[in-house]
């Protein structure tokens, strides 16, 4: 069968028949071992080495999201890859920051912009950012077998919500568990140091500039404590990856405009090494 369809060149029947709109769905009736969670594991021997992904933040302005990260990935207390991508879109109006075992994240994010392209395509519009969310947390529930032997998944998403015309952040984890976050959120292990800066330096009333620059600040504050997250290097010309989501769609920022914030950053930070202050009432 397979090599009379190789010969003639035409799809499988399986391509042609109308079936669920899950990408992942289709996946485990036909091919079900390309599924992470489908894959036999190996013995249980202590936890497994590989490199991590560390930092990323996202924070809501009005009218739309920033999600970002740092470019840091590590393996146990070595520097693996230092300009590694950990921010993705997901499709037009919502991105994917992914915290946790890198080649693991990286193969889970493409899934999971394969799942929302296969149901516009079946279904012919997209995917709520509600319904978007929960897809994730099926995903990340199905990578929890490899989460308990070290290998953990644990992303944020963000996105532009069409219905209701402002940004949104869902965090996860590793069980797939999902909240929604009110203004600021991060994961990874700097994450509380991030989340601290960003607490106090949030407002509801950011304007989108404010809000790119307020992530770089929140990176460099996460940097600064721990060695896994990586902060802007000058020297190597590698900057965080800053995106912009609004209802014009998913934008990730230029070399050049990253240059000139971490500039404006660390140029601030030669006159108060400890970041900015929050206002005093």
């Amino acid at each position: 069968m397979e090599a009379n369809t190789r010969d003639t060149g035409r799809l499988p029947a399986a391509f042609l028949t109308p079936g669920s709109s899950s990408f992942m769905d289709f996946l485990g009736d036909h091919s079900p071992d390309l599924l992470p969670g489908k894959r036999s594991l190996p013995p249980l021997q202590g936890a497994v080495e590989a490199p991590h992904g560390t930092t990323i933040v996202a924070v809501t302005f009005p009218g739309g999201v920033v999600l970002a990260g740092d470019r840091r990935a590590t393996m146990g207390n070595m520097i693996a890859q230092r300009d590694i991508e950990k921010v993705f879109p997901a499709d037009e109006y919502s991105a994917v920051g992914i915290a946790g075992t890198a080649g693991l994240a990286v193969e889970m994010v493409k899934l999971f912009q394969l799942e929302l392209e296969h149901f516009e395509k079946v279904e012919g519009a997209q995917l709520s950012l509600e319904g978007k969310a929960n897809r994730l947390s099926t995903m990340i529930r199905s990578n929890l077998a490899m989460a308990m032997q070290g290998l953990a998944v644990v992303p944020v998403f963000a996105g532009y919500d069409v219905d209701r015309g402002k940004g949104r952040i869902f965090s996860y984890d590793v069980t797939g568990g999902r909240s929604e976050e009110t203004g600021y959120a991060s994961t990874g292990s700097g994450s509380v140091f991030a989340r601290g800066a960003m607490k106090k330096l949030y407002r509801d009333d950011l304007t989108q500039e404010q809000a790119t620059t307020l992530v770089v600040q929140a990176l460099y504050d996460a940097a600064d404590e721990d060695s896994a997250t990586g902060g802007p290097d000058v020297a190597r010309k590698i900057y965080p990856v800053v995106t912009v989501i609004t209802e014009d769609g998913f934008r990730r920022l230029s070399e050049d405009e990253m240059a000139a914030i971490a500039r404006a950053v660390l140029d601030h930070r030669l006159e108060q090494p400890d970041g900015p202050r929050a206002a005093l009432l």
